[in-house]
């Protein structure tokens, strides 16, 4: 009854309205429900097809499309309101409206370009092609970057600001602001260096001889690196440091090396030539042993407790644990040739030669190197 009165006590210009705003809130909520259940449909029609940019068309067009509903909704219930109350404070409101369809637009180009760059690797990764991780992320990070800028210029022009003033601010400003961002202008052209020199890429394992850095490249961004240490642990190194330290890439090895000292007993010197020349019949016909890179089987040293001779060849895999293989087989394969001709692989000993008229005491006694005549 009091709220009956309290409709029959208003005017009527309130009351259309108050309709107004209800009807345009409910049509708003009810595209942005249908919308929204469409385009979960359509994605997961478009994650079941062969192709990959129809699913990151779809992901990326998502949830701008749903705001921009929900945004043309809240902009129509201001102007509305403005319209009917002819508010002071609603003067702008064609300038907020551009504002948010720019970001909107941007919003939706910097997703399609993430999900785009998804799309191409998922595609390499399922044909098993090989691709550039790297450059790949050069170029999104790039376009986004320009996304961006773009659209910060598009913003600045809308709200009134010269964007030409802008431009030659940055100018002026510029030799203050690398004053005092010189590490992050360091970093940022370091990044980039990387990227157009490439001394590594996503995925390789590179190390250091200067520095304690070893591991596994996860990602390479505008101011640091992820490396992934070999303990699971990652580290973070700002790029501006690959310009002063040298960079070992063994992931683009052509081969590995074996390179081991073996030793043989004195009293097996006579053996020495027939091992030798067995152990390279043995590497030169071993499968997983890269004959066309140098092969070398010589008797290198008279060292103090054995005969010396050394076995530097190449692996044709570059793979650490595969290569542990190999090594293995062949250190196992030179063991047995030395046994099967006879001879010992040597360990240190040592030879003392007792002067005549001394004995030996059994350990305990302290009379243990005694003359002849001296001894019990």
């Amino acid at each position: 009854m009091e709220l009956s009165r309290l409709f029959a006590d208003t005017p009527d210009w309130i009351t259309s309205w108050l309709v107004q705003i209800v009807a345009i809130v409910f049509l708003t909520l009810t595209l942005h429900f249908i919308l929204r259940r469409l385009l979960n449909r359509l994605r997961h029609r478009a994650l079941d097809s062969h192709a990959y940019w129809d699913d990151a068309f779809v992901t990326a067009l998502q949830r701008p499309l749903a705001s921009l509903v929900l945004f043309g909704g809240l902009s129509l219930v201001l102007e509305t309101v403005r319209l009917q109350a002819d508010l002071a404070f609603l003067p702008a409101l064609n300038s907020a409206r551009l504002l948010g369809i720019v970001v909107l637009v941007a919003w939706f180009l910097i997703r399609l370009i993430r999900e785009g760059e998804e799309a191409i690797i998922a595609k390499y990764e399922d044909t098993g092609q090989a691709y550039d991780r790297t450059t790949m992320d050069a170029v999104a990070k790039l376009l986004r970057l320009t996304v961006t800028v773009i659209a910060t210029l598009v913003l600045l022009q809308t709200l009134g600001v010269s964007v030409a003033g802008v431009l030659a601010f940055g100018g002026i400003g510029g030799l203050a602001i690398g004053f005092a961002a010189k590490d992050l202008l360091a970093n940022f052209f370091g990044g980039l260096m990387i990227y157009l020199d490439r001394p590594f890429a996503v995925g390789d394992w590179i190390r250091s001889p200067d520095r304690e850095i070893e591991g596994d490249v996860e990602q390479i961004g505008w101011r640091l690196t992820r490396i992934r240490t070999f303990d699971k642990r990652p580290l973070y190194v700002p790029n501006a440091t690959f310009a002063t330290i040298a960079v070992e890439n063994p992931s683009r090895m052509l081969n590995r090396r074996i390179s081991e000292t073996i030793g043989i007993r004195y009293d097996d010197a006579n053996k020495m030539g027939p091992i030798v020349r067995a152990v390279e019949r043995m590497l030169r016909s071993h499968p997983e042993i890269d004959t066309s890179r140098i092969l070398m089987v010589n008797f290198n040293a008279f060292a103090p407790s054995s005969l010396d001779f050394f076995v530097y060849t190449f692996t044709k895999t570059t793979d650490w644990a595969h290569y542990h293989q190999v090594k293995q087989d062949v250190l196992l394969k030179i063991l047995g040739i030395i046994e099967s001709h006879g001879a010992q692989a040597a360990f240190p000993t040592s030879t003392i030669h007792m002067p005549e008229g001394l004995s030996v005491q059994p350990a305990g006694n302290t009379e243990e190197l005694l003359p002849h005549s001296q001894t019990r």
